[in-house]
């Protein structure tokens, strides 16, 4: 039988390249995202089933539930959907932007493990396990100047999957952290807000930033490992990032 995956955020980066691997692998995925274009343009391609929605909004997310059951049990959830906004001070940080970045990481990670366990718990006896997977950030674990808001929403979701695991403890559901540094993807321009200069000058000199699919590579891995085996937290740089705050620019060289 073919195994099924939710993946949210699935339209682009992180999202899109982990719908392109598993459906390599012969799952079938479910692909979530609000922009309904880029959907459908994966749609056509074979990747993916396309379901529109807003994790941050209920009402989408209870008809998402409704869209994915209808079609059968899942076996893996991946929590994709989330981001950045500024890289402002706590003094002026701007509370909108921290209110999204909240909605997105912790409380539409909230919104659809809620909704989908009941289908994850059906999967989990069809395979022998399930998989709750969010992707998180390095962001999660260390904090740096500027990144207060962001600091604050991927620490609250790092903090979400580990009491999940707790909570889920004798289910055969295994629940997995995927913490990304530097990847390049459209992530710097959202948090910037659509200023290319900026988001560039985030990977300007590094040499061999992560790409989407390394991100990918890592969820689907975990994901296909028998199913005793966790991979409860992983942490993934670029060679030359050593911190949030670290990253050299410039040849990546022996010391002599």
């Amino acid at each position: 039988m073919a195994y099924r995956v939710v993946v949210t955020g699935a339209s682009s980066g992180i999202g899109e390249a982990t719908a392109r691997r598993f459906a390599s692998e012969g799952w079938e995925v479910l692909g979530v995202a609000r922009r309904a274009d880029r959907l459908a343009a994966l749609a056509d391609e074979g990747v993916l089933t396309a379901i529109v929605g807003d994790v941050t909004d209920g009402a989408d997310v209870a008809r998402i539930r409704e869209e994915v059951e209808a079609s059968g049990p899942i076996h893996a959830l991946v929590n994709n959907a989330g981001g950045a906004l500024g890289l402002d001070s706590v003094e002026h940080g701007q509370v909108d932007d921290w209110r999204v970045m909240y909605e997105t990481n912790v409380l539409g990670t909230k919104r659809m493990i809620e909704a989908l366990l009941p289908s994850l718990r059906a999967g989990a006896a069809e395979r022998g396990g399930a998989d709750i997977l969010a992707v998180t950030s390095i962001a999660a674990h260390v904090v740096y100047e500027g990144g207060a808001g962001y600091n604050a929403a991927k620490f609250a979701q790092h903090a979400l999957m580990a009491v999940l695991r707790l909570e889920l403890a004798g289910e055969p559901i295994r629940v997995i952290e995927i913490a990304p540094g530097m990847v390049k993807t459209d992530f710097s321009l959202v948090r910037f807000k659509g200023d290319r200069d900026a988001a560039d000058a985030v990977y300007a000199g590094v040499e061999a930033p992560l790409v989407a699919d390394d991100i990918a590579e890592a969820i689907v891995h975990a994901v296909q490992l028998p199913v005793h085996v966790d991979l409860d937290l992983v942490t993934i740089k670029p060679v030359a990032q050593a911190a949030p705050h670290k990253v050299i620019r410039g040849p990546l060289t022996p010391r002599v």
